[in-house]
């Protein structure tokens, strides 16, 4: 017998957030969350609910939580695409088809009672959350940033009339040959040609002081029209900048300007935090802070975070000093290799930067869609 339930009660909504630990425990590539940071989900003052409405609905199979699943109404993203979506996300089952469909089943509803007619996913609040099924990739170890799901799940979404909307492939990004300095020498050029430069910066809360509130303005410009993205809120703007100070390293962030001291382009990479918080399974434990106060410290993989390049700069190859950067940090700061996260398949722009490099691509996701 199978029991879908929405969430509501204590017990449930730590049995929502514990089953996706449970079901991977002891999965090698699998990274959870920061436990503490994925409890403020059910917090009435969430960052997110000043333009969201979310559900979140467990499954149990005779009785025993076999599944979970969250729908989101994301208003800012319907405002600014005239659509009218919800979107699916922190989808985890057991591989049973019956468990998925119950659980679709009642995110869909609650959509169609929100007068929605179509869904979409997996896709957070935001696209700083975690996004896109992985299809490609499932021996491989998850950065912080992103989810990793069983190979099944495919399987299981598509079986309840979902088709691929979207696609994403990630790479793994070595330096480039050593005596390689084409891109240095391109980046000297394009510098030269615009008239640009590295913003300096003295510390993190300098750099924050003065490049805060251009640098949203910049990414809501460079991602407006990117899938998922939705504007900054204030609330988004607070949670990033208190996030940042804890992980940000200015060797590790390329931020470009112009003459008039105007933001043209940026590049922050991140600490890979995956191996110091799977032990713990995202609990902050004094040993997996020591651990993850390490990684911050001494990082041996960095994680690209955040690439943006104002529109009216993009295609004049400013993309080559961000990339001059990241082979600097590569070659002088000790890192093995960047993770680039998510880029969209037809996002030549970002892909083609990556043929400078010695990249392997090994990871791929998607997204799905279905009518209501």
């Amino acid at each position: 017998m199978i029991e879908v339930r929405e969430v509501k009660t204590r017990k449930e909504k730590k049995e929502f957030l514990d089953f996706p630990l449970r079901l991977y425990k002891g999965n090698p590539y699998f990274v959870p969350p920061l436990y503490g940071d994925e409890k403020k989900i059910f917090r009435k003052d969430y960052v997110y609910y000043d333009t969201c409405e979310a559900v979140y609905f467990n499954a149990y199979k005779n009785g025993k939580i076999a599944g979970r699943i969250s729908g989101i109404l994301q208003n800012a993203s319907n405002e600014r695409r005239d659509e009218k979506r919800i979107r699916f996300t922190r989808f985890d089952s057991i591989n049973d088809k019956k468990v998925a469909r119950a659980l679709f089943d009642a995110v869909e509803e609650w959509g169609r009672s929100k007068e929605m007619d179509t869904i979409c996913g997996p896709l957070g609040f935001s696209d700083l959350e975690r996004e896109g099924l992985l299809v490609e990739g499932f021996d491989e170890l998850s950065t912080f940033e992103e989810q990793y799901n069983y190979d099944y799940y495919e399987d299981l979404i598509k079986a309840c009339g979902y088709e691929k909307e979207v696609e994403w492939v990630e790479s793994k990004i070595y330096a480039p040959d050593e005596g390689d300095d084409s891109l240095a020498r391109m980046s000297e050029l394009i510098k030269k040609r615009y008239k640009l430069r590295i913003a300096p910066a003295d510390s993190v809360d300098d750099f924050l002081e003065k490049y805060a509130d251009p640098f949203f303005d910049l990414l809501d410009r460079a991602y407006y029209n990117i899938y998922g993205t939705v504007p900054f809120t204030d609330g988004m703007k607070k949670m990033l900048i208190s996030n940042f100070k804890l992980v940000i390293d200015l060797k590790h962030a390329g931020v470009i300007i112009d003459e008039n001291d105007n933001l043209v382009a940026l590049g922050l990479c991140f600490p890979s935090m995956s191996k110091a918080v799977q032990k713990s399974y995202g609990h902050l434990t004094p040993m997996a802070l020591a651990r993850l106060l390490k990684a911050i410290k001494h990082p041996q993989i960095l994680d690209l975070g955040l690439i943006a390049v104002a529109p009216e700069y993009q295609n004049k190859g400013v993309n080559a000093i961000i990339g001059a950067e990241l082979a600097r940090m590569l070659r002088e700061d000790g890192i093995e290799y960047a993770e680039t996260n998510l880029n969209l398949v037809d996002n030549h722009s970002i892909r083609n930067q990556w043929k400078r490099f010695n990249a392997v691509q090994h990871k791929r996701r998607r997204a799905y869609k279905k009518s209501l």
